[in-house]
């Protein structure tokens, strides 16, 4: 079955809670959570003129194609309020595909690894708490090595 890292983030309404229901809405989805990672503060990223966010990363099973995966994150999102009025701007929820096993997907709806992952503390830190030998498919570089060469902002 494979393995995909989910990166999970929110900062409007109950930011912890928000993160515990979306884990809750994969598992009920057919995305069963193997384990996650602890709640990181983090300060926004794209657009500052908004609330700090709460990022963790959620490592799970599924049989579903990258494709479901990404209209099932979708759905959870629209479900729990998720607007998309601004890219980068706040939302309840935020699901993103991090790792799809060790597949490389590149197509109008969908890249994976997500190619914004490297440059993100937020995504970094959690899932180097829960997988920091993960290595990214195309970089041939772990997470905690990916982490350690991060430049800070």
């Amino acid at each position: 079955m494979p393995v995909v890292f989910i990166g999970i983030g929110s900062n409007i309404g109950d930011r912890a809670r928000n993160c515990a229901d979306a884990l809750k809405a994969l598992d009920r989805s057919g995305v069963r959570i193997i384990k996650s990672s602890s709640l990181l503060e983090t300060k926004p990223w794209g657009v500052s003129d908004q609330p700090d966010f709460i990022n963790m990363v959620a490592e799970a099973e599924t049989d579903l194609s990258p494709s479901d995966l990404l209209g099932v994150l979708q759905g959870i999102e629209l479900v729990m309020g998720r607007t998309r009025d601004l890219k980068w701007g706040p939302r309840t929820i935020d699901l993103d595909i991090i790792f799809y096993d060790d597949q490389v997907i590149d197509t109008e709806k969908l890249t994976v690894p997500h190619p914004l992952m490297h440059e993100r503390d937020f995504v970094l830190v959690p899932l180097c708490e829960i997988a920091p030998q993960k290595v990214h498919p195309i970089l041939k570089k772990s997470a905690a090595e990916l982490l350690r060469e991060m430049i800070p902002r």
